[in-house]
């Protein structure tokens, strides 16, 4: 692939809206800062946008500081993830191994915190995976959360 094609690429994707925006449920201060925001843990609910019935809470790293605050600042790549099923679990449509439910952007380029989704179908689980990667190199800090397609209780 040529060099030109991998950076308009990383460009193109800095700059994609998230599929799915999140709810911002509250925060923690992890270090103060003198300067700007305090760096911070972030937790963050979302809904999966082909499955009604399973929602994910996100719990991320932020990085606060003067180029945190610009938002110039490249975030950790700490996240930790739960999905549940919340109520009766209905698929829109065919779903993809490996499908994005959700990304974020995490650095001013190339840097994305994605939530991808898998269908375990022989135990019947969806499965969410939490990453980040980068256009060069990513981390193989990850987390991971499954969802059991139950039969919701009707009242």
């Amino acid at each position: 692939m040529s060099k030109k094609i991998v950076f308009w690429f990383g460009i193109f994707t800095a700059f994609l809206p998230a599929l799915v925006k999140a709810e911002v449920i509250g925060s923690v201060d992890t270090v103060f800062k003198m300067l700007g925001p305090d760096d911070k843990i972030v937790i963050e609910a979302f809904d999966d946008p082909k499955v009604d019935g399973v929602a994910c809470h996100m719990s991320r790293a932020k990085k606060g500081g003067v180029s945190g605050g610009l938002g110039l600042a490249e975030d950790p790549s700490n996240a930790s993830l739960a999905c549940r099923q919340i109520g009766p679990i209905q698929f829109k449509g065919d779903l993809k191994d490996g499908e994005s439910v959700f990304t974020k952007s995490t650095s001013i380029l190339f840097k994305t915190l994605q939530v991808v989704r898998f269908h375990d179908k022989k135990r019947n689980t969806l499965v969410y995976l939490v990453y980040s990667d980068k256009l060069i190199e990513g981390s193989p800090k990850n987390s991971i959360s499954t969802v059991p397609v139950m039969p919701w209780r009707k009242e």
